[in-house]
């Protein structure tokens, strides 16, 4: 069994420009992201000891220094909360609490976990400069789902075919949670038109992140795609670090990056993203990507 923890980077408004009420306008996000991390059933005790266990200690050590008690389910870590100081302190006191150095202790513990339990990374980019009108934002969260959800079953059918998938998403709203699930069952049953989903098993198992530590990590993961897209930048070090875990299809080569997928498909995005492997492929030394 493989557990895919997924998260979201972005807004669901589909929305790319807005009005304020003197009448002038402004410019919304104009990209959602949705990520997905592997992790083998085997590997989950010692990917979430290592991380719980460092958020102990940096909780026990606040309590000794500082007389401040956190349990593991304050010690949450998002990525807005690590990359903006106000987000932070208005949100989560245990990060406020922390050093700069104990905050990146912990970042580069979750990091450390993809290559540490072989996990693999999975992301869609939905650019909504290109949306029709009639996408909502339940369309467009669904769309994302299902395109994630595409790659995760081509994956786990070409390098593990006697595994199936669960999948562990946030428990953010019960309307989104509900849909979501009903539209996972369809593809269960009827598939898509590119795919039939033989290694998805359940329906989604939303849980909340406060005492996820897959779905921390995808937060963290889904924030570097989405910096790398919104900026053209594939340079981004935290997402240049993460390009080795992406699945990538044997089949394919390694000429693309499988496991990224920018939607709808007259995106400008899509020439750029693969321009830029190309020329990370070029840099590189050696096969990466393999299960």
């Amino acid at each position: 069994m493989y557990f895919f923890y997924i998260d979201e980077s972005g807004t669901r408004d589909p929305g790319v420009a807005g009005t304020r009420p003197d009448g002038t306008t402004f410019t919304k996000e104009h990209l959602y992201v949705l990520t997905a991390v592997s992790l083998f059933e085997h590997k989950w005790i010692r990917f979430d000891r290592d991380i719980a266990n460092l958020k102990l200690e940096l909780s026990d050590h606040l309590f000794r220094a500082q007389g401040k008690r956190f349990d593991l389910a304050d010690c949450e870590v998002k990525s807005v909360w690590l990359r903006i100081p106000r987000q932070r302190e208005a949100e989560s006191p245990f990060l406020a609490a922390l050093t700069d150095a104990d905050r990146t202790r912990l970042s580069e513990c979750f990091y450390r976990q993809l290559d540490a339990n072989h996990m693999r990374v999975f992301s869609v980019v939905i650019d909504k400069r290109k949306l029709h009108d009639h996408v909502d934002h339940h369309i467009l969260h669904r769309k994302a789902y299902e395109l994630l959800l595409e790659r995760i079953e081509q994956y786990l059918f070409e390098f593990h075919r006697k595994h199936n998938g669960l999948v562990v998403m946030d428990d953010t709203d019960k309307t989104i949670n509900r849909g979501l699930a009903m539209k996972h069952a369809f593809f269960q049953r009827e598939g898509n038109q590119n795919i039939r989903f033989r290694h998805i098993v359940e329906y989604p198992f939303f849980s909340d992140s406060k005492l996820s530590n897959g779905i921390q990590l995808a937060d963290l993961c889904g924030y570097n795609v989405y910096r790398a897209m919104r900026n053209q930048d594939y340079a981004y070090p935290f997402f240049r670090a993460m390009l080795p875990r992406f699945y990538i299809s044997q089949r394919t080569r390694e000429e693309r990056l499988d496991g990224l997928k920018i939607w709808p498909d007259d995106s400008e995005l899509i020439a750029y993203a693969q321009q830029e492997w190309e020329t990370y492929r070029r840099e590189q030394n050696g096969p990466i990507g393999g299960p």
